[in-house]
């Protein structure tokens, strides 16, 4: 049973016929283009397996692999092609090999392109497929020898398959000198395939719709990576597209004093910035609110890209709060995430997968720093960023993201700017007073709603945070060299060496 009569023939790539509309329109040549080891065999016998999969009928015309390295690349992904896809493994005539043939008074070439496209029309009227590769055009341009031979060989090709209703994918590897683009004004699609080198970390890849006749498509690039499987596609995240019906409530942390100090918590769907220098306690404030869900009943989705989970795991138990046992529980999602191998589109996904599948309505993404190492540029990171945390507040998530700035005391300086991209800003800063380094908390927005427009000493104890009364005896405490003003001082107490209270 096939599908030939619906519109769109699917790829059988994950992600990909998204970004496609459905997939590719039937009846139609298309072209996938990209350099050596970017992905475009691993596509097309993707595609014709998926063919083969609803009982329609392939063939894969290869002019430069053999028909045992194409079985052998296809189990290299678990998939077998058995007799699904016909392979034609294009070889030229022994008479043009032989040298002696070739001296005659017509030029090889001219021979050597006849014969070719003579064999993959005789093979095609043999099969009479419904999906077609052929693999790969830089050797028909070889054969060509000028751009004009080959525009005509191109247009021949794809009137003759116009005529058989076949869906056909060009492969072109794009390996000669000059990037002729004549296939591009033939075909009814291009994608285009591109693999990057980062200076640290594994490859990037990613893809783009370049052309697709009488089709919207999603423009723009969008990641993908080559694993067990295949090829699987991240399509660029667009928040408009993701709406849902939440009601807007008021969600507290469970600690009164940080609570007040929100003006009664944090509004649902919503996402909230943390940030201060490193060891103030950001990563924790931001559990609170993992601890303060679980409580409600809700499940949280946890992304680490800075510390190892088992320090996290040990210092988070000795504050009394046990993240393994609400992994094993299945009441949390936490996975390290490591920067140098994840592409940004990658990432997102995961963070829907997490908010979908597993129904996260928590997320914390600690931190921000981390995040950056895997995006190209700034720019790059403040586009994905605005996209992921819209999308999230559409889902009524409530999203926590932590920024490490640079320094202690003094002034601080952050690595990007993203301040204006959350709802809530709370700050943490470090201060001296009386001897001993401190720490002070404040926030400094609040889109949905009123907050306390003071500052707050906390601690980081065994029983976790505790927060004091407003310092309002003090001066310039978030510059970390602060002045007593007033006729008391309202600091936390502290635990000296016997325990005692100081």
């Amino acid at each position: 049973m096939t599908d030939s009569s619906s519109a769109k023939a699917k790829t059988g790539v994950e992600g990909l016929d998204d970004i496609l509309s459905g997939g590719l329109s039937r009846g139609h040549v298309f072209l996938l283009e990209g350099a050596p080891g970017s992905g475009k065999t691993t596509i097309a016998l993707q595609f014709l397996l998926e063919g083969g999969s609803i009982g329609e009928r392939c063939i894969y015309i290869t002019l430069s692999e053999t028909e045992e390295e194409l079985r052998d690349s296809a189990l290299s992904h678990g998939k077998d092609i058995g007799d699904q896809v016909e392979i034609f493994e294009l070889v030229p005539p022994e008479s043009l090999l032989d040298a002696d043939q070739q001296q005659s008074l017509l030029y090889s070439s001219d021979l050597e392109l006849g014969e070719t496209t003579k064999l993959i029309f005789e093979a095609f009227e043999r099969v009479r497929p419904h999906r077609v590769v052929i693999d790969s055009l830089s050797e028909i341009r070889l054969l060509a020898q000028s751009s004009l031979r080959y525009r005509r060989q191109i247009l021949a090709m794809k009137h003759f398959f116009s005529r058989s209703d076949a869906t056909v994918l060009l492969l072109d590897d794009m390996t000669s000198e000059a990037m002729d683009k004549t296939v591009h004004s033939v075909v009814h699609g291009v994608i285009h395939l591109e693999q990057l080198a980062p200076d640290y970390g594994s490859e990037r890849r990613r893809l783009r719709v370049l052309k697709y006749r009488g089709q919207s498509f999603r423009g723009g690039y969008h990641d993908f990576i080559i694993k067990t499987g295949g090829v699987a596609v991240f399509p660029r995240l667009r928040a408009v597209e993701h709406r849902s019906g939440f009601e807007r409530s008021s969600l507290a942390s469970g600690i009164s004093a940080f609570d007040a100090l929100l003006g009664g918590g944090i509004a649902r769907g919503s996402s909230t910035l943390l940030i201060g220098p490193a060891g103030t306690g950001k990563s924790l404030f931001a559990l609170q609110f993992v601890e303060a869900a679980i409580r409600r009943g809700e499940r949280a989705a946890i992304f680490i890209f800075d510390e190892e989970l088992g320090l996290l795991f040990s210092r988070t138990k000795e504050m009394g709060l046990d993240l393994e046992d609400l992994l094993d529980k299945g009441l949390i999602h936490i996975e390290q995430v490591d920067a140098a191998e994840l592409s940004p589109g990658e990432f997102a996904q995961r963070v829907r997968d997490r908010v979908a599948s597993f129904d996260a309505k928590t997320v914390v993404i600690d931190s921000i720093n981390g995040y950056q190492a895997a995006m190209p540029e700034e720019n790059a990171l403040i586009l994905h960023m605005h996209e992921l945390l819209q999308y999230l507040n559409r889902q009524g998530a409530n999203t926590f993201i932590t920024v490490a700035q640079h320094g202690l005391v003094g002034d601080m300086k952050s690595p990007v700017d993203v301040t204006y991209l959350a709802d809530t800003v709370i700050l943490l800063r470090y201060f001296e007073a009386e001897g001993r380094v401190r720490r002070a908390i404040s926030v400094i927005k609040k889109r949905t709603g009123q907050h306390e427009d003071t500052i707050r000493e906390y601690t980081i104890g065994s029983n976790g945070l505790t927060l004091g009364e407003p310092l309002s005896g003090f001066q310039g405490i978030l510059r970390g060299v602060p002045i007593f003003v007033g006729d008391r001082q309202p600091l936390l107490q502290t635990l000296d060496e016997d325990g005692a209270n100081s």
